[in-house]
Protein backbone atom coordinates (compact mmCIF):
# COMPACT_ATOMS: atom_id res chain seq x y z
CA UNK A 1 0.00 0.00 0.00
CA UNK A 2 2.96 2.54 -1.15
CA UNK A 3 0.04 4.77 -2.50
CA UNK A 4 -0.86 5.71 0.99
CA UNK A 5 -0.20 9.29 1.96
CA UNK A 6 -0.70 11.06 5.33
CA UNK A 7 -1.11 15.29 5.71
CA UNK A 8 -1.67 16.89 8.65
CA UNK A 9 -4.02 19.51 7.53
CA UNK A 10 -5.21 21.42 10.71
CA UNK A 11 -2.42 22.14 13.10
CA UNK A 12 -4.15 23.92 15.56
CA UNK A 13 -3.19 21.33 18.18
CA UNK A 14 -6.56 20.06 19.86
CA UNK A 15 -6.33 18.98 23.09
CA UNK A 16 -8.65 16.00 22.79
CA UNK A 17 -9.82 16.26 19.12
CA UNK A 18 -12.64 13.57 18.27
CA UNK A 19 -15.56 12.96 16.43
CA UNK A 20 -15.41 13.95 12.69
CA UNK A 21 -17.81 14.10 10.64
CA UNK A 22 -17.74 15.19 6.50
CA UNK A 23 -20.32 17.67 6.00
CA UNK A 24 -21.50 17.28 2.21
CA UNK A 25 -23.41 20.28 1.99
CA UNK A 26 -20.58 23.20 4.01
CA UNK A 27 -18.01 20.55 1.76
CA UNK A 28 -16.04 20.80 5.26
CA UNK A 29 -15.05 18.54 8.11
CA UNK A 30 -16.85 18.87 11.49
CA UNK A 31 -15.17 18.03 14.40
CA UNK A 32 -14.90 18.92 18.22
CA UNK A 33 -12.15 19.40 20.94
CA UNK A 34 -13.12 18.06 24.05
CA UNK A 35 -11.59 19.77 26.76
CA UNK A 36 -10.56 22.72 24.52
CA UNK A 37 -14.62 23.27 24.76
CA UNK A 38 -14.91 24.13 21.10
CA UNK A 39 -16.79 22.71 17.77
CA UNK A 40 -14.42 23.26 14.88
CA UNK A 41 -15.24 23.21 11.08
CA UNK A 42 -12.52 22.95 8.82
CA UNK A 43 -12.67 23.84 5.38
CA UNK A 44 -10.52 22.04 2.27
CA UNK A 45 -10.75 25.01 0.10
CA UNK A 46 -9.73 27.62 2.58
CA UNK A 47 -7.58 25.53 4.72
CA UNK A 48 -8.48 26.95 7.78
CA UNK A 49 -10.85 25.89 10.95
CA UNK A 50 -13.33 27.73 12.27
CA UNK A 51 -14.72 26.93 16.07
CA UNK A 52 -17.42 27.98 18.20
CA UNK A 53 -16.51 27.62 21.92
CA UNK A 54 -18.76 26.29 24.01
CA UNK A 55 -19.66 26.26 28.02
CA UNK A 56 -18.60 22.52 28.81
CA UNK A 57 -16.41 19.44 27.41
CA UNK A 58 -18.06 18.89 23.89
CA UNK A 59 -17.76 15.42 22.91
CA UNK A 60 -19.27 14.87 19.31
CA UNK A 61 -21.18 16.52 16.85
CA UNK A 62 -24.04 15.13 14.43
CA UNK A 63 -25.72 16.88 11.34
CA UNK A 64 -29.14 17.63 11.49
CA UNK A 65 -32.02 16.95 8.77
CA UNK A 66 -33.39 20.17 9.69
CA UNK A 67 -30.16 22.06 9.58
CA UNK A 68 -27.50 22.59 11.76
CA UNK A 69 -25.81 20.72 13.69
CA UNK A 70 -26.40 18.23 17.33
CA UNK A 71 -23.87 18.14 19.93
CA UNK A 72 -23.51 16.18 23.16
CA UNK A 73 -22.37 18.90 25.42
CA UNK A 74 -21.43 17.87 29.40
CA UNK A 75 -24.30 15.32 30.04
CA UNK A 76 -26.35 17.26 27.59
CA UNK A 77 -27.78 16.58 24.11
CA UNK A 78 -27.93 19.97 22.61
CA UNK A 79 -28.89 21.78 19.25
CA UNK A 80 -25.94 24.06 17.65
CA UNK A 81 -27.22 26.63 15.27
CA UNK A 82 -24.07 27.79 13.77
CA UNK A 83 -23.89 31.23 12.10
CA UNK A 84 -25.77 32.14 15.20
CA UNK A 85 -23.46 30.30 17.54
CA UNK A 86 -25.96 29.66 19.66
CA UNK A 87 -26.52 25.99 21.69
CA UNK A 88 -29.74 25.29 23.32
CA UNK A 89 -30.16 22.24 25.53
CA UNK A 90 -32.30 19.47 24.30
CA UNK A 91 -32.32 16.90 27.10
CA UNK A 92 -29.70 16.28 30.05
CA UNK A 93 -28.82 12.48 31.04
CA UNK A 94 -26.91 11.35 34.39
CA UNK A 95 -28.90 13.52 36.71
CA UNK A 96 -27.60 10.92 39.25
CA UNK A 97 -24.09 11.77 38.87
CA UNK A 98 -22.22 14.40 39.45
CA UNK A 99 -18.89 13.43 37.84
CA UNK A 100 -19.91 11.89 34.32
CA UNK A 101 -19.58 13.59 30.81
CA UNK A 102 -20.81 12.61 27.65
CA UNK A 103 -18.37 10.77 25.24
CA UNK A 104 -18.62 9.95 21.23
CA UNK A 105 -21.45 9.52 19.82
CA UNK A 106 -22.91 8.90 15.69
CA UNK A 107 -26.52 8.96 14.25
CA UNK A 108 -27.96 5.71 13.01
CA UNK A 109 -29.45 5.08 9.91
CA UNK A 110 -33.01 6.03 10.99
CA UNK A 111 -31.64 9.16 12.38
CA UNK A 112 -31.41 8.34 16.06
CA UNK A 113 -28.69 10.02 17.68
CA UNK A 114 -26.72 7.54 19.81
CA UNK A 115 -23.91 8.41 22.08
CA UNK A 116 -22.87 6.52 25.55
CA UNK A 117 -20.66 8.72 29.34
CA UNK A 118 -18.11 8.37 31.20
CA UNK A 119 -16.47 9.52 34.12
CA UNK A 120 -14.53 12.70 34.44
CA UNK A 121 -10.72 11.51 33.59
CA UNK A 122 -8.41 12.19 36.57
CA UNK A 123 -5.52 11.65 33.72
CA UNK A 124 -6.38 10.33 30.06
CA UNK A 125 -7.70 7.52 29.99
CA UNK A 126 -7.93 6.95 34.14
CA UNK A 127 -10.84 7.43 35.89
CA UNK A 128 -13.42 5.62 37.51
CA UNK A 129 -14.60 3.12 36.05
CA UNK A 130 -18.36 1.55 35.37
CA UNK A 131 -19.72 5.07 35.69
CA UNK A 132 -20.99 5.53 32.14
CA UNK A 133 -23.94 4.24 30.22
CA UNK A 134 -25.17 3.99 26.43
CA UNK A 135 -28.02 6.31 25.06
CA UNK A 136 -30.06 6.73 22.58
CA UNK A 137 -31.37 10.47 21.57
CA UNK A 138 -35.10 9.72 19.14
CA UNK A 139 -36.26 12.08 16.71
CA UNK A 140 -39.34 12.93 19.02
CA UNK A 141 -36.45 13.71 21.79
CA UNK A 142 -36.92 10.97 23.99
CA UNK A 143 -34.04 9.09 25.06
CA UNK A 144 -33.66 5.53 25.93
CA UNK A 145 -30.52 4.57 27.62
CA UNK A 146 -29.59 0.77 26.98
CA UNK A 147 -27.06 -0.61 29.43
CA UNK A 148 -24.90 1.11 32.38
CA UNK A 149 -21.55 0.16 33.68
CA UNK A 150 -19.55 1.71 30.65
CA UNK A 151 -16.00 2.84 31.30
CA UNK A 152 -15.52 4.84 28.34
CA UNK A 153 -18.14 5.24 26.17
CA UNK A 154 -16.69 5.33 22.23
CA UNK A 155 -16.62 4.24 18.74
CA UNK A 156 -19.52 3.66 16.88
CA UNK A 157 -21.30 2.34 13.40
CA UNK A 158 -23.44 0.26 11.78
CA UNK A 159 -23.26 -2.45 9.55
CA UNK A 160 -24.09 -1.82 5.59
CA UNK A 161 -27.53 -4.17 5.56
CA UNK A 162 -28.10 -1.91 9.21
CA UNK A 163 -28.85 -5.18 11.41
CA UNK A 164 -25.61 -4.90 13.67
CA UNK A 165 -24.01 -2.32 15.62
CA UNK A 166 -20.68 -1.58 16.36
CA UNK A 167 -19.50 -0.32 19.88
CA UNK A 168 -16.21 0.24 21.89
CA UNK A 169 -15.88 0.65 25.51
CA UNK A 170 -12.45 1.70 25.43
CA UNK A 171 -11.12 -0.38 28.47
CA UNK A 172 -12.31 -3.43 27.47
CA UNK A 173 -9.94 -3.24 24.17
CA UNK A 174 -12.49 -5.13 22.24
CA UNK A 175 -15.15 -3.96 19.56
CA UNK A 176 -17.97 -5.54 20.09
CA UNK A 177 -21.16 -6.11 17.90
CA UNK A 178 -24.92 -6.36 18.94
CA UNK A 179 -27.84 -6.97 16.68
CA UNK A 180 -29.45 -4.14 15.61
CA UNK A 181 -33.70 -3.40 15.02
CA UNK A 182 -33.18 -1.03 12.75
CA UNK A 183 -37.22 -0.08 13.27
CA UNK A 184 -36.80 0.13 16.80
CA UNK A 185 -33.38 1.40 17.56
CA UNK A 186 -33.26 -1.74 20.31
CA UNK A 187 -29.89 -3.89 20.47
CA UNK A 188 -29.07 -6.66 21.79
CA UNK A 189 -26.61 -10.41 21.51
CA UNK A 190 -23.40 -8.52 22.74
CA UNK A 191 -20.28 -9.89 21.21
CA UNK A 192 -16.53 -9.14 20.89
CA UNK A 193 -15.34 -9.06 17.01
CA UNK A 194 -11.87 -8.27 17.52
CA UNK A 195 -9.50 -7.86 20.69
CA UNK A 196 -6.59 -5.50 20.49
CA UNK A 197 -3.08 -6.33 20.29
CA UNK A 198 -1.07 -4.76 23.04
CA UNK A 199 1.03 -2.34 20.55
CA UNK A 200 -2.38 -1.44 19.01
CA UNK A 201 -3.13 0.16 22.53
CA UNK A 202 -7.13 1.68 23.41
CA UNK A 203 -9.38 1.61 20.57
CA UNK A 204 -11.19 4.59 20.44
CA UNK A 205 -13.14 6.42 17.19
CA UNK A 206 -13.92 4.02 14.73
CA UNK A 207 -15.77 4.42 11.15
CA UNK A 208 -17.08 1.96 8.24
CA UNK A 209 -16.26 1.62 4.79
CA UNK A 210 -18.23 0.54 1.81
CA UNK A 211 -17.01 -2.97 1.83
CA UNK A 212 -18.27 -3.50 5.57
CA UNK A 213 -14.78 -3.18 7.03
CA UNK A 214 -14.50 -1.40 10.64
CA UNK A 215 -11.51 1.41 10.64
CA UNK A 216 -10.65 1.51 14.51
CA UNK A 217 -8.51 4.67 15.97
CA UNK A 218 -6.49 3.07 18.92
CA UNK A 219 -5.53 6.01 21.31
CA UNK A 220 -1.71 6.04 22.32
CA UNK A 221 -1.70 3.26 19.51
CA UNK A 222 -0.36 5.74 16.96
CA UNK A 223 -2.54 3.97 14.15
CA UNK A 224 -5.91 3.51 12.84
CA UNK A 225 -6.84 -0.07 11.69
CA UNK A 226 -8.84 -1.77 9.82
CA UNK A 227 -10.71 -4.88 10.79
CA UNK A 228 -12.83 -7.87 9.28
CA UNK A 229 -16.19 -7.65 11.67
CA UNK A 230 -17.07 -11.47 10.26
CA UNK A 231 -13.59 -13.20 10.53
CA UNK A 232 -12.38 -11.00 13.10
CA UNK A 233 -9.06 -10.81 11.38
CA UNK A 234 -6.79 -7.13 11.43
CA UNK A 235 -6.75 -6.26 7.52
CA UNK A 236 -4.47 -3.45 7.34
CA UNK A 237 -2.73 -0.81 9.94
CA UNK A 238 -2.04 3.01 8.82
CA UNK A 239 0.74 4.44 11.22
CA UNK A 240 0.09 8.24 12.01
CA UNK A 241 2.98 10.74 13.04
CA UNK A 242 0.78 10.97 16.56
CA UNK A 243 0.48 8.57 19.52
CA UNK A 244 -3.19 10.26 20.55
CA UNK A 245 -4.67 9.26 17.71
CA UNK A 246 -8.84 9.35 18.80
CA UNK A 247 -11.03 8.87 15.79
CA UNK A 248 -11.52 8.78 12.24
CA UNK A 249 -14.02 8.98 9.09
CA UNK A 250 -14.13 9.36 5.83
CA UNK A 251 -14.97 12.78 3.55
CA UNK A 252 -14.37 14.41 1.10
CA UNK A 253 -16.43 14.64 -2.43
CA UNK A 254 -16.38 10.75 -2.85
CA UNK A 255 -15.50 9.88 0.76
CA UNK A 256 -12.31 8.52 -0.51
CA UNK A 257 -10.71 10.51 2.01
CA UNK A 258 -10.05 9.27 5.58
CA UNK A 259 -9.73 12.29 8.21
CA UNK A 260 -8.14 11.60 11.64
CA UNK A 261 -8.19 13.30 14.98
CA UNK A 262 -5.44 13.78 17.30
CA UNK A 263 -5.11 14.91 21.27
CA UNK A 264 -2.11 16.57 22.94
CA UNK A 265 -3.93 16.05 26.46
CA UNK A 266 -1.20 14.35 28.63
CA UNK A 267 1.52 14.98 27.32
CA UNK A 268 4.34 16.75 28.04
CA UNK A 269 6.84 19.59 26.47
CA UNK A 270 9.55 16.51 25.84
CA UNK A 271 6.83 14.06 23.91
CA UNK A 272 5.43 17.61 22.93
CA UNK A 273 8.50 18.67 20.90
CA UNK A 274 8.92 15.22 19.51
CA UNK A 275 5.44 15.11 18.22
CA UNK A 276 4.98 18.80 16.96
CA UNK A 277 1.74 17.33 14.95
CA UNK A 278 -0.12 16.16 17.66
CA UNK A 279 -3.72 17.48 18.16
CA UNK A 280 -3.81 17.79 14.32
CA UNK A 281 -6.66 16.76 11.71
CA UNK A 282 -4.82 14.28 9.44
CA UNK A 283 -5.76 13.51 6.19
CA UNK A 284 -5.33 9.90 4.73
CA UNK A 285 -5.54 9.72 0.91
CA UNK A 286 -4.92 6.06 -0.99
CA UNK A 287 -6.31 3.69 0.82
CA UNK A 288 -8.39 2.23 -1.49
CA UNK A 289 -12.14 2.42 -0.03
CA UNK A 290 -14.66 4.85 0.40
CA UNK A 291 -16.66 5.28 3.35
CA UNK A 292 -20.26 5.91 4.23
CA UNK A 293 -21.83 9.67 4.35
CA UNK A 294 -22.95 10.22 7.62
CA UNK A 295 -26.23 9.73 8.94
CA UNK A 296 -28.27 13.45 10.01
CA UNK A 297 -30.33 13.53 13.53
CA UNK A 298 -34.11 13.34 12.28
CA UNK A 299 -35.41 15.48 15.39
Amino acid sequence: MSSVRIECVAKEGCRIGESPVWDEQEGALLYVDITGRKVCRWSPLTRQAQAIPVDAPVSSVALRKSGDYVITLGTRFAALKWKEELVTTIIQVDKDKANTRFNDGKVDPAGRYFAGTMAEEIRPAVLERHQGSLYTLFPDLSVVKHFDQVDISNGLDWSLDHQTFFYIDSLSYSVDAFDYDIQTGKIGNRRSVYKLEKEESIPDGMCIDTEGKLWVACYDGGRVIRLDPETGKRLQTVKLPVDKTTSCCFGGNDYSEMYVTSATDGMDKEWLSRQPQAGGIFKITGLGVKGVPPYPFAG
